[in-house]
Order: C-alpha cells, then structure tokens, then sequence
C-alpha cells in the first residue's frame, strides 16, 4: 500500500495558508480567502488544525477573515454588495463588492476555527445574496461581469443554510432551474441544455439535500439513473466527463454525490486510493490532479476529503454536503441551538427566519444520510435546512479546468 505522506502535507497546507506561494499562482491573488478556506479545511481534515495553529494564530486569522466583509453603508447605497471579498487586492473595502464564493469560503472558514459568526452581518448578507438570483433560479457570483450557474446555486444554498435563514434564495425557482439543468445522461449540468459533470452534479445534488428537496426533485428512477452515472465515471479514480482523464478533485465531488446517495460503498476503493496517492507530491507535499504533475490547493484539499469519504486512517470524517468536518459540522449545530434558544427569548441580534415557509430545517449529522433506501418518506424523515456537513474558487478552476 503506497503511504501517505501526512507530514509533507500538513507542511504544504501550512505554507499555502501563510500564503507562501509560487510565481504561477499570482492570478489566485483575489481569491485568496477560497485558498484559505483550502488550507484551513485541509488541516481540519487531517487532525492538525490545532497543531499547526495556536488560539491567538486562529484569532488572527479569523480577524483577517472579518477584514473582507464589506459593511453596509451608512447611506444603504451599497446594499446589494453587502458581504465578503476574496482579498484586498481591490483596495479599500468600501470600494469593492461581495462573492458568492468569497462568502461561502469565509462563512465555512469561520466555524472551522471556532467562531460564532457573532460579527457576520446576518440579515444583509441575505439580503445582497436574494439580489443575486436571477429569474431562472440560478445566481450571479458578484453583480459585475459574472456567470450564473450551478455552482452558484450551490454556494447560496450553504450561505442560507449556515446563516439559518432561507430568505435569501427563492428555494422554488433554484429547484427548478437545478431539475432543468438533469439531462438525457442522467446527471447533472451547470446550466439548462449542457452537459453533465461531475462538478455541477455534486453541487445540484448538495443543494437538494440542503434544501431537503431531493426526494420531491428526483423520481426514484432518476435517482438510478444518477447513481449509474456516477459510477461510470469511475475508471481508476474518478473522471469529471464521459471520455476524459480522471482527475483528483473527482474523488470528492462524484464520491460525495455517492455519499449523499447512500450508495458510496458500491465504488472501488483500492483503486481510487492508489490513484490519489500517485498524485502526490513527495518532496513539498499536497496533491496534484494528475500524477507527475505540479501540487496546488484545491486538488490538494480534494484529494485529502476524497480520502476521507474512504475512512483513511488519520482523517476526520467529512460533512458531504457541506464539506466540512462533521467536528465543524457539530460546531455549526451549537451555533443554531444557540440562535434558536435566543430567538425564543427575543433576542433581537438573530435573524428573523430559521427556514423557508415551505421547508423545514435538517441537521448536520441527518444531512449525510440521504439514503436511497429512504427517498420515499426523506422528507418527513428530515427536519429542513438549519446545520449540516463543497469548495469554490471564483470558478473553482472551472471544476479543474472542465476536465
């Protein structure tokens, strides 16, 4: 059995979050909260985070992290932009713009390291976010010069349900645009009339468990059909399209597509494992998509929470819909408890809805367990959005550059 080689990893996390970074990686300059995210998650994954980072480091960093959050004017003039940015490459804070993924990365990074979201401008990050959506469902990244897809949906669907308020999406529109988005091979696209990935299935299929909409989307056939494609994709590790290369980043996003499908136990896992572990960088650790090639943060973060679907030993488990933790997950728990028994008490500080009208809150830990078996009665079985256990960069790489 190759081994893996945690040391050099945790080393390379470590180096990647101090931002100590090559030349070639220049471009991720504004994306530098997603690559903090990378790091951060990754050494939670591994068990090291509390190694690696004392609680005044953590603090430090979770400053950093709330230095990216765009404030509402005194005006309201900016309150469509209300939220986080990747980094202050843009120059003064007032004079940038939130990203649906920027959110994402800091909202998670932020209970991964224990905080309670206590300075997240709740109710007008939720607001900035539902004019974000378009007519179609899907959602704008930022509100200049942005695509909307599948993995924007995505992203809202963890901002509402980390932040426990579903008002910042229309849940039924977003429904029906990820529903339009299946096609005739049995998956998911990003967008209405393209091809399934890997990718966009993972994120179509984390927001219907979010949502708890999975088993009122998806026929039991469908789901068959999904899970059949799934497991074609599969050759060695996994690959992201029918008649590509396999690729890293896939070892997560089909194998948390199967996770949250109940049906993981059905892939090869000797064979995944060896292929990560051929994509390891054994002098400066991390992994790289392909064997022989260079390390970067995103394949590397996948590569370790794919092998955490495996149950590598030494590696956390992973939240699969979130993708987190399930440390992290039960942390984000606490902080719901916590919101519901102030809100009861009229704390005026909480936001005002816990869930949309029509749904009704789930928890991290019944999150992961969207089984087949059970799609028929999951919607009576699980409470909606409100805790629970994915990873963009601006376009994560494209999904690995459409591999």
């Amino acid at each position: 059995m190759i081994e893996f080689m945690r040391n050099r990893h945790v080393k390379y996390f470590t180096h990647c979050l101090k931002m100590l970074l090559p030349s070639s990686c220049s471009s991720l300059d504004t994306n530098r909260l997603t690559l903090g995210f990378f790091s951060i998650s990754g050494l939670d994954v591994m068990g090291e985070l509390d190694v690696v980072l004392t609680k005044i480091q953590k603090d430090e960093l979770i400053d950093w992290i709330y230095s990216h959050q765009i404030q509402l004017n005194s005006d309201g003039s900016n309150a469509n932009l209300v939220g986080f940015r990747g980094s202050s490459a843009s120059g003064s804070v007032q004079n940038d713009m939130n990203h649906i993924a920027m959110t994402y990365s800091a909202l998670l990074s932020l209970l991964i390291l224990g905080d309670d979201l206590g300075r997240v401008n709740k109710s007008n990050v939720i607001w900035a976010l539902r004019s974000l959506q378009l007519q179609d469902g899907s959602f704008l990244a930022t509100h200049e010069g942005s695509e909307s897809d599948m993995r924007f949906i995505y992203c809202a669907s963890i901002i509402c349900y980390v932040l426990a308020d579903w008002s910042g999406m229309d849940v039924h529109a977003s429904v029906d645009f990820i529903r339009k988005s299946l096609t005739y091979e049995g998956a998911f696209a990003q967008s209405p009339g393209l091809e399934a990935h890997g990718g966009s299935t993972y994120c179509a299929v984390a927001s219907l468990v979010l949502m708890n909409r999975l088993s009122t989307t998806l026929s039991s056939k469908e789901i068959k059909r999904l899970l059949q494609w799934c497991m074609f994709r599969q050759e060695s590790g996994f690959q992201g399209r029918p008649n590509k290369p396999v690729d890293t980043c896939y070892s997560f996003w089909v194998g948390a597509t199967l996770k949250l499908l109940d049906s993981y136990s059905m892939i090869d896992k000797e064979a995944n494992r060896t292929y990560l572990m051929e994509t390891q960088d054994l002098i400066i650790g991390g992994f790289s998509k392909w064997p022989n090639h260079s390390p970067d943060a995103l394949h590397a973060y996948f590569a370790i929470c794919g092998l955490s679907l495996m149950n590598e030993p030494g590696l956390q488990q992973m939240q699969p819909a979130l993708n987190i933790s399930v440390r992290a997950a039960h942390w984000l728990d606490n902080i719901h408890q916590d919101w519901k028994t102030r809100s009861v008490a009229g704390d005026p500080f909480l936001v005002p809805s816990l869930s949309p009208a029509s749904l009704t809150p789930s928890s991290s830990s019944s999150l992961q367990q969207t089984s087949l078996i059970s799609l028929s009665s999951l919607l009576t079985s699980l409470p909606l959005p409100t805790t629970l256990q994915t990873s963009p960069l601006t376009s994560w790489s494209t999904f690995a550059d459409n591999q």
